[in-house]
């Protein structure tokens, strides 16, 4: 854990690869006994060093409990662009332990440092092909502000299951928020997107994602490309027959439905802004091991 500095781990930067192209690499397909599930690269940041901690993040509900899991990651060619046929898998035994949980019960993510897979790729010379989220991409309380109650959001991950196997690919979906991303839907660091949420999904990245330009909360139209990383999609509400709603985790595998039981096609997101208590978590145990 943040045994380098970021310019030895990050993967190089492509600029000929376009926003779409780049967000298509920052997710992983996860596959444990029970399921599969989404998990995103993210780069925390041990700010007093100036180094960082590369990481996957998902939902703690994806990993609990699972005794094996795996993921692919696609290998980089010379020229620092992606292979597409050539991926490398990562597979562990007693996969719950190896994460991190965030330190609130009530917030469904955890992370695994990925530093010691990154470095053992670089010394067998296969070097990966991944793009990291950071925290210059979580919105901050004045972005948060300027933001409509409905904006355009796009979702990185796997329903059902499904990727494109030989290119080591994700699905791409769009939405738009169904509540204010700002305010706490019910109390909770969370809000809603209008998305249809599949067994898979969990751990998703929810990016609001504005490619030809968008409209300010005035009604000004601003060009240009605007990118933010919402949050990370864990829940979803159902409806019963009998009219009663529950909010259920997205589950990580398929399984027959209750006809009595009628999804939302609503998604429940967890705010970004959670991702910095886990920045704090891996600060203060750096510092406990005397690593800054």
């Amino acid at each position: 854990m943040a045994d380098a500095p970021a310019a030895a781990t990050a993967a190089p930067a492509v600029p000929e690869l376009s926003i779409t192209e780049q967000l298509a690499y920052s997710t992983v397909r996860i596959e444990t006994d029970t399921g599969t599930g989404t998990g995103f690269f993210y780069r925390f940041s041990v700010q007093e060093s100036g180094w960082h901690i590369p990481a996957i993040v998902t939902n703690k509900h994806v990993v609990e409990g699972t005794s094996r899991g795996r993921f692919l990651i696609s290998r980089a060619q010379p020229d620092g662009l992606p292979d597409l046929k050539r991926h490398e898998t990562f597979a562990f035994s007693d996969f719950s332990k190896i994460w991190t949980p965030h330190p609130s019960k009530d917030i469904d993510l955890c992370a695994m440092p990925i530093a010691p897979i990154l470095a053992k790729a670089r010394e067998a010379n296969a070097p990966l092909f991944y793009r990291s989220i950071d925290a210059s991409l979580v919105p901050k309380p004045a972005e948060l502000e300027e933001l409509n109650p409905v904006e355009d959001i796009t979702m990185v991950g796997y329903p059902n299951g499904l990727w494109d196997e030989v290119h080591n690919m994700p699905i791409f979906r769009r939405g738009i928020t169904a509540t204010h991303p700002k305010l706490d839907w019910n109390g909770k660091p969370e809000f809603l997107i209008d998305a249809a949420c599949f067994p898979g999904s969990s751990g998703s990245p929810v990016f609001l994602l504005n490619e030809g330009g968008y409209f300010s909360k005035k009604g000004l139209h601003l060009g240009g490309v605007r990118i933010k990383l919402l949050g990370v999609l864990y829940a979803g509400p159902q409806h019963t027959i009998e009219g009663e709603i529950k909010i259920v985790t997205v589950p990580t595998q398929n399984r027959p439905i209750a006809l009595s039981t009628i999804p939302n096609n609503l998604g429940v997101v967890i705010r970004a802004t959670a991702l910095h208590d886990l920045d704090e978590l891996f600060l203060s145990r750096a510092k406990a091991n005397h690593e800054i």
